[in-house]
């Protein structure tokens, strides 16, 4: 008998203006995911856990307790996230690594909260100052800029869908090629 538990309050407000039917519980463990994200059925989530954004948790993987995996993080191979550890950005956990406590591991260090966009099919998100993540697929923005109406094609985007992400991926390139400068300033 399938016991359907109904989604707690703290998880639905995680993402803005998610609902229940967003969210499910991993096979393996019972931890919470957004629609968004991507859970192998060989990892393992706690209870308590939660994966959203597009965050990828595959292979061996264990997440345990309050960790939360989001952004465009993976976490892999025998990797473990517990206690109130947080992965996110493009992060990569792998291998036999352990990330416990209070910390928290981000692919590149910001000064300032990740840029991140909901679009209509997938997130988008400014995973480092040269690097995009949307869905799956993480690309230098030069790629992106280039690309991305193929790569909206080939994964069945509407003609509207790829203008709308060819004008975010254009606005998180001003972020990025902002900050840069901003960076180059402070450097001389």
């Amino acid at each position: 008998m399938d016991k359907t538990i109904a989604v707690p309050q703290y998880v639905l407000n995680i993402v803005d203006d998610s609902k229940p039917e967003d969210w499910h519980q991993h096979s393996n463990g019972k931890g919470w995911v957004y629609k968004t994200a991507t859970v192998k059925e060989s990892a393992y989530l706690h209870p308590t856990s939660i994966v959203y954004g597009n965050a990828q948790v595959y292979g061996n993987a264990r997440v345990y307790g309050n960790a939360r995996v989001y952004g465009a993080a993976w976490v892999y191979g025998d990797a473990r996230v517990y206690g109130a550890a947080r992965v996110y950005g493009a992060a990569r956990v792998y291998g036999n690594a352990w990330v416990y406590g209070n910390a928290w591991v981000s692919g590149n260090a910001w000064e300032f909260p990740v840029p991140y966009i909901q679009g209509s099919r997938h997130a988008l998100t400014l995973c480092s100052l040269t690097q995009i993540a949307i869905g799956c697929h993480v690309h230098d923005i030069s790629h992106w800029t280039e690309h991305f109406k193929a790569i909206g094609r080939s994964e069945g985007y509407a003609k509207e869908q790829i203008e709308e992400y060819g004008e975010h991926i254009a606005y998180l390139a001003k972020i990025a090629a902002r900050i840069q400068a901003n960076k180059a300033k402070e450097s001389k």
